[in-house]
């Protein structure tokens, strides 16, 4: 079994650990704060902060969880989440999980690299097409918490991309998937790539 495939199984091993049980009729009494810099509804009207709309709940939670505990360093995050439990948390992840997603659009200079990268990947530097974690659509793989990328900021994606490359995010677990795939991008396919997801949908 190849090296890569043996990771992605080893992560979704990993992923299935946490479970969320959230209400979201009851996580939207909790978003008031989340919505300042998120949109009422989870879409994020500035292209620094991440859409939540249509986010597995599984994926939000495990955020918030490495955001709360440290594991995930965001500095605009701090101290947000130190006065809610788990419980808290996966209510919220629920009712942003259960909202509509908005779409973006891609620049059209970055489609035809964005895309190649997308639905082939690097196959001669050992990087598997996005397709294979985060669906054709970027819907993502809600059950194994991997997460729904299409409409997402291009600006925060680029952000999420060079900071697994650079080691600034490391809550891939131990496996690393994001980090060894992000290690293979350069600045260009990184532009390219989070310009056509934003378009993704």
């Amino acid at each position: 079994m190849n090296k890569l495939l043996m990771s992605l199984l080893l992560t979704l091993g990993v992923t299935t650990a946490v479970q969320a049980a959230g209400d979201a009729a009851a996580g939207q009494n909790k978003v008031a704060m989340c919505g300042a810099c998120h949109g009422a509804d989870g879409n994020s009207m500035m292209p620094n902060f991440p859409k939540l709309a249509g986010q597995g709940e599984r994926y939000l939670l495990k955020q918030m969880l490495d955001i709360k505990s440290g594991a995930r360093p965001v500095v605009e995050m701090t101290g947000m989440l130190d006065a809610l439990n788990e419980q808290d948390l996966a209510d919220i992840a629920a009712y942003f999980a259960s909202q509509k997603a908005s779409v973006g659009m891609a620049d059209a200079q970055h489609v035809e690299r964005g895309q190649a990268l997308y639905r082939g990947g690097k196959l001669e530097d050992g990087m598997p097409a996005c397709t294979g974690c985060h669906a054709p659509d970027g819907a993502g793989i809600a059950t194994a918490a991997y997460p729904r990328l299409s409409g997402q900021h291009a600006a925060y994606i680029a952000k999420q991309l060079t900071d697994f490359r650079e080691g600034n995010r490391t809550n891939d677990g131990e496996t690393m998937i994001m980090r060894s795939i992000a290690a293979k991008l350069s600045n260009k396919d990184i532009e390219a790539l989070s310009s056509y997801i934003q378009g993704l949908h």
